[in-house]
């Protein structure tokens, strides 16, 4: 199984790198922008039909109609256990458009190590509500993480390619820092329910995108409603935003099918080598300009991503590799 470690630990750190550094040129680049809340409402979609079709493969029927018939009446018949996904749906939703507005304002290399806050958010969240007991050296990890952003943060950074007066690092950092809240909570809370249901995972995420594409339907048209009707709800799309929006779909699936075929040391690898690619590349296309003081937060980070990763000691009751940096059921 060395070939399928290999594999998961390349398209990993393929997707990581890739989703921000496509978000950021597309809400970068000049030229009309796609609008935000429409790229979130599209992907919710995609996620449906992608878990659908998961679903559909597994069950081995040949009726559409039939196969479809019979997940609405799962959804429908069990309203109460439908109505559990809603907070982790709305939340997800709000988290997917503050991304945006988060890559819109700091450079992809630094929207990248910020963004493992969600670590140490998720951890928190899974002591405080889920009673889980991390070990000593993960608890080590959370401070070399915390330690590893607020030095990369406390620095300015740029992108020679970018207009420094049309970002704002105050806006930025906010919106990750309540993105990656909101993962923690959501991730947690996704968990919990998992574990207490019956319900399959590709079904839990139909039901997520179900509720997701409503509640972003109805925030793109009560932000953009206005400009949509008058321009389409295209507008702006083009190769690049079409990548993000296919990228940010199927990131999940990639990631269960990692945790299910690989395991949490190869997510953990992944996560530490797409930062220095973001960097690397971040640097070629963008102009980032790499300061001492990037380089040792970006270090601590690293390092604290492959301390969390590192297998349990017998008898110690670790966080859960599958919620380690966020829920990877949710497409």
């Amino acid at each position: 199984m060395g070939w399928v470690k290999t594999l998961a630990l390349v398209l990993l750190v393929a997707q990581n790198a890739s989703l921000v550094l496509t978000m950021r040129k597309a809400r970068t680049d000049e030229g009309d922008k796609f609008f935000n809340t429409a790229a979130v409402f599209f992907c919710e979609i995609l996620k449906i039909v992608a878990s659908s079709l998961i679903l559909l493969v597994g069950s081995h029927k040949c009726n559409v109609l039939s196969f479809y018939g019979e997940i609405s009446s799962e959804i429908i018949n069990r309203p109460w256990d439908t109505l559990k996904v809603a907070v982790p749906s709305f939340i997800y939703t709000v988290q997917n458009n503050l991304l945006y507005l988060a890559v819109s304002n700091l450079p992809a290399a630094t929207f990248q190590v910020s963004y493992q806050l969600k670590i140490l958010t998720t951890a928190l969240f899974s002591v405080a509500l889920l009673k889980k007991q991390l070990s000593r050296t993960q608890w080590i990890s959370m401070l070399l993480l915390f330690l590893g952003v607020a030095i990369v943060q406390s620095h300015e950074t740029s992108e020679s390619s970018v207009d420094p007066a049309s970002q704002n690092r105050l806006v930025g950092f906010s919106a990750v820092l309540i993105s990656c809240l909101f993962s923690g909570f959501a991730g947690v809370y996704l968990e919990k329910i998992l574990k207490t249901g019956q319900v399959s995972i590709w079904l839990r995420n139909i039901q997520l995108g179900l509720f997701a594409a409503v509640l972003a339907g109805i925030g793109m048209i009560a932000k953009d409603g206005e400009q949509i009707a008058k321009k389409g709800i295209f507008f702006g799309f083009n190769g690049i935003a079409l990548a993000v929006v296919f990228n940010q779909a199927f990131g999940g699936l990639l990631i269960a099918v990692v945790i299910k075929y690989a395991d949490n040391i190869v997510k953990g690898f992944a996560t530490s080598i797409a930062i220095i690619v973001s960097t690397i590349l971040s640097v070629i296309f963008f102009g980032f300009q790499i300061q001492s003081s990037f380089v040792t937060g970006a270090a601590l980070v690293i390092c604290a991503v492959y301390l969390y990763s590192l297998p349990a000691k017998p008898k110690k009751d670790l966080l859960p590799n599958s919620f380690a940096a966020g829920s990877p059921s949710k497409l």
